[in-house]
């Protein structure tokens, strides 16, 4: 009895760290990157792009963010630093969406964007694994990552209701910043000096690697940088692929909190995997759920197929993310930082290819088909590059046996 204060201290930190480090991924992630796909059909009325130009923006985003994630791999000091410096500036930068109209200051302001999403994505999301396993709670990371899939939905519920009432995209984004700056305060004084990491801030020396450990690396880097690719068409125009296919249906308005809801609900559903689980193994299973969904948006173009499509790409999304993060960290142990922005870094290259590959297919087939089956074939190839990893490291281990 006690130590009974003691444990409810511990506790009462590990929720914070949890719930803090989600909180920061909703807004840089599901706020400083996501908001722009409800935001873009209304960008779209309003006359202020179309969609070609809306596709370079959303290439824009990401080409910041892939710049940000190299920035992440050489950056050195304290991640709190970084972590609030994304954190402000992306508030800043929505708010900046809310005010300009010109297309070159609104690609700058997604790039830069871009930049402070991968800013927040790692060092937070590298800080809070690392202070939850200091915490003795590794598997809450899983809430850390429902993060985006929160941001998602607390963006996408809105949009509806601005759209009833006739609200222009321009207040769209302002809400969305003010939202931003409210999370940032309630967030502030966790992420502070006292709980530094040291692990995360210098790349340290790392110990002699195996050829097989040096392989396992190569392999998640490049089956992470297909899930990029894999997500991001379906990501960035499911709003405007379900109102093509539907036009006038009230329900376009639900399937991206939907989707946000479901990134959110298997990343808490990641918190229920063991520990021990092979993480090789839960990617791709995970990569062939997300196959499966974005293609239920082409064999069913109707209400029923969307929402297979949002819940199917949704639920693999932040486990994925979270996979591969805790992967980085059985890998490097302290030291995943920079492993951490060279995944974060090659899964931007695959986001950056999706959205012009995308607009450019429509265009020439005048539909988006051509180019969500190249993006679930594309998972499936992953799928089938972890699963030849996971059965590879069963058979190291048997062999250690």
């Amino acid at each position: 009895m006690e130590n009974s204060p003691l444990i409810s201290v511990i506790k009462w930190q590990t929720w914070r760290v949890a719930l803090s480090g989600m909180l920061a991924l909703a807004t840089a992630m599901g706020i400083g990157r996501f908001a722009f796909a409800p935001l873009l059909p209304m960008m779209l009325h309003d006359g202020i792009v179309d969609l070609n130009a809306g596709g370079w923006l959303a290439t824009a985003n990401y080409v910041g963010y892939f710049v940000g994630a190299l920035l992440c791999m050489v950056l050195r000091g304290n991640p709190v630093h970084f972590i609030r410096v994304g954190l402000i500036s992306t508030a800043l930068l929505t708010l900046g969406m809310g005010v300009s109209k010109t297309l070159w200051l609104l690609l700058l302001l997604r790039g830069l964007g871009g930049v402070a999403s991968a800013l927040v994505l790692v060092f937070a999301s590298g800080w809070c694994l690392q202070r939850l396993v200091q915490l003795g709670a590794p598997t809450l990371g899983g809430i850390v990552f429902s993060g985006p899939g929160i941001g998602v939905v607390i963006t996408g519920i809105p949009v509806g209701m601005m759209v009833a009432h006739g609200w222009s995209s321009h207040r769209g984004w302002l809400l969305f910043a003010l939202m931003a700056v409210v999370i940032i305060a309630g967030i502030w004084t966790t992420f502070s000096g006292g709980l530094t990491t040291p692990g995360l801030q210098a790349a340290g020396v790392v110990q002699e690697e195996s050829p097989q450990f040096k392989q396992q690396v190569r392999g998640l880097v490049l089956g992470y940088g297909i899930a990029g690719f894999g997500y991001i068409i379906t990501a960035t125009f499911l709003p405007v692929i379900a109102r093509l296919a539907l036009p006038g249906s009230h329900w376009t308005e639900f399937f991206w909190p939907l989707f946000g809801l479901c990134m959110a609900l298997g990343a808490l559903l990641a918190t229920r995997i063991p520990a021990h689980t092979n993480n090789f193994f839960v990617l791709s299973l995970c990569y062939v759920v997300q196959a499966a969904g974005v293609v239920s948006g082409i064999l069913w173009p109707n209400v029923g197929g969307f929402v297979l499509c949002s819940v199917l790409v949704g639920l693999p999304f932040a486990v994925i993310v979270f996979f591969a993060m805790r992967d980085a960290r059985r890998l490097r142990g302290e030291h995943a930082s920079r492993l951490m922005g060279l995944l974060t870094a090659v899964y931007g290259i695959g986001q950056i290819a999706g959205p012009p590959l995308a607009t450019s297919l429509v265009h020439q087939t005048g539909s988006f088909t051509a180019s969500l089956l190249l993006a679930a074939t594309t998972l499936l190839a992953g799928s089938g590059l972890f699963a030849f990893m996971s059965r590879q490291s069963r058979t190291a281990l048997l062999a250690l046996s």
